[in-house]
């Protein structure tokens, strides 16, 4: 195996985080230091590569959905219920999953009678939108 394939293995593998500080070692060993220098640039640049790597993807990656709207964390974000009148507080009381929740309008929604759909969890009530029919 050549050391182009070499190295395409090892960066398929997900092994680089090993195989880069030990590269680094084993130059400084080739150079002729001594172990303490071997291990100190591995070190230096398997805690670099580390750093490089988290600051990369945390600047790739954009911040997760709060978990009150996150369907991943909170699977009754989706669900559907049906409203059937709305009281003069902006509130209504809603059967689901076996039993009566109170639920609240999505801000700028326009209350209605009908199938809602819940857009997020704020501790026991369902804050809801309507429903694209």
């Amino acid at each position: 195996m050549d050391i182009d394939s070499a190295a395409q293995v090892d960066i398929a593998s997900g092994s680089s985080a090993v195989a880069t500080p030990s590269a680094a070692a084993a130059v400084a060993a080739q150079l002729g230091y001594g172990a303490p220098v071997q291990w100190l640039a591995a070190a230096v640049i398997g805690g670099g590569a580390t750093v490089a790597w988290h600051w990369r993807r945390s600047a790739r990656h954009e911040a997760p959905a709060a978990s009150r709207s996150n369907r991943d964390v909170n699977l009754d974000i989706g669900e559907r219920v049906k409203v059937s009148q709305w009281a003069s507080d902006g509130t209504a009381r809603v059967d689901y999953r076996g039993s009566t929740w109170v639920a609240r309008l999505q801000p700028g929604a326009i209350a209605g009678p009908g199938e809602h759909l819940v857009s997020a969890v704020e501790g026991n009530w369902l804050v809801l939108t309507p429903a694209a029919n």
